[in-house]
């Protein structure tokens, strides 16, 4: 069992590296963000543990089934009562996948994306309470005349029909603010809390000023942050700045530099993220109300090349909240995407474990959760290649959709060998 744990391991080498990190904004052939460069998207077929060359899993035998090929997607997400799958491509297309016959279908309606670097359609989610509320939540980039772009957070109602689905009246909800000239660092994570509330990620859209003037650290602006709104794109009035002139009342926390992990935990209701670091620094955060996350004044990575500290560690501020795991200086890194807690009887051993998608580690990683002390366990779909943007527990079975991020890449499904 390969094990890390976050400050007992701050500045100091970390057994079992894993892929180093690039941060260079560009298209599917080499993009931006710590890791978060394309890879093949490909690997063999395979069941039971890794048969294809990989490592096995430590602990559990895991079928591995292909369900289907799709174009650079971002996200995907369970319908209720439905056993299809919606998954976004970053080109622009909202697709409807069946697994059982592996049969995509285009669903219209979608706005039109900025598909440049790490830009484009990226997550989607639906209401909470879908059918019922038929709203369908979409985060995307998009840019102005000028070629300067930005983060959006959209919705419209969701048809699911067989043979027409359509997504209609589609809506802007926000734009972050501001628009820049930068192909990266989106962010772009959705999630819902226990009281409806919908959070986005922002990135820092990749500034370099690693200082207290950097725009993570500056409330006037959307950027490197994590927004709350009521369902149809409204301010909460318990946002933690909405009574501070000197702050968007949009912001949720902040200090963040690029944040693809967004979901809530299933017993606590405590929203978890997980962010970029710059070389190395990833991190696994639990947000609360109007905290800051440090980056970069207070940061556990180092910048590209030289290895030189970023701020000062966490543990060196006591106006930032230090993440519950990370990957410090000389680890190697991770570059965390999608994100889920396990709940599932498919996997009883797994329940209430985090799984983490790994980009340039090309792995999906497990953790165990005890409260906020966080470890990490066996590591799963190793040795195939794969980048792992994202990973969903499918209702009812709790078998795994796992996506595979590339310009012509697999979904999987994981269930018991």
């Amino acid at each position: 069992m390969r094990r890390r744990t976050y400050l007992a391991l701050a500045g100091t080498a970390v057994t079992g590296s894993l892929a180093g990190c690039t941060d260079t904004a560009g298209p599917d052939t080499g993009t931006g963000g710590s890791g978060d460069t394309a890879g093949t998207g490909n690997g063999g077929d395979t069941t039971g543990g890794d048969d294809d060359g990989g490592q096995p899993d430590d602990t559990t035998a895991v079928a591995v089934e292909r369900l289907t090929t799709l174009s650079s997607p971002w996200a995907l997400t369970t319908i209720p009562d439905d056993d299809r799958l919606l998954v976004t491509e970053r080109v622009g297309q909202l697709r409807l996948v069946d697994p059982a016959s592996g049969d995509v279908q285009t669903v219209p309606g979608t706005p039109e994306v900025f598909a440049r670097g790490q830009g484009g359609l990226l997550d989607v989610e639906l209401h909470p309470r879908f059918p019922e509320e038929p709203w369908l939540y979409l985060t995307y980039s998009a840019r102005r005349e000028d070629g300067t772009s930005t983060t959006h957070v959209g919705r419209g109602r969701f048809d699911p029909t067989a043979d027409a689905p359509r997504l209609r009246d589609f809506e802007l909800l926000h734009a972050a603010q501001p628009f820049v000239n930068s192909t990266g660092h989106f962010g772009s994570r959705l999630a819902f809390d226990t009281d409806e509330r919908l959070y986005v990620t922002v990135g820092d859209r990749q500034f370099k000023d690693f200082g207290p003037d950097h725009v993570a650290q500056d409330l006037t602006n959307d950027l490197g942050t994590v927004l709350r709104f009521e369902p149809d794109g409204s301010i909460p009035d318990d946002n933690p700045f909405v009574d501070d002139p000197e702050a968007r009342d949009t912001i949720f926390s902040y200090g963040h530099r690029n944040a693809q992990g967004l979901t809530r935990h299933p017993e606590t209701g405590d929203i978890w993220e997980a962010e970029f670091g710059e070389q190395d620094g990833d991190e696994i955060n639990v947000l609360e109300a109007g905290g800051n996350y440090g980056w970069p004044v207070a940061d556990e990575g180092c910048t590209y090349g030289s290895g030189d500290p970023i701020g000062v560690s966490h543990a060196d501020r006591e106006d930032v909240i230090a993440p519950v795991f990370g990957w410090p200086c000389g680890s190697g890194g991770f570059p965390p995407s999608g994100m889920t807690f396990y709940t599932g009887e498919a996997f009883p051993e797994w329940q209430g474990d985090l799984l983490l998608g790994g980009l340039a580690s090309q792995y999906l990683a497990r953790f165990t959760v005890a409260g906020r002390d966080v470890q990490e366990a066996e590591p799963l779909l190793e040795g195939r290649g794969w980048r792992i943007r994202d990973v969903l527990e499918a209702p009812g079975t709790g078998d795994l959709f796992v996506l595979v991020d590339g310009g012509n890449a697999p979904l999987v499904r994981l269930s018991p060998a």
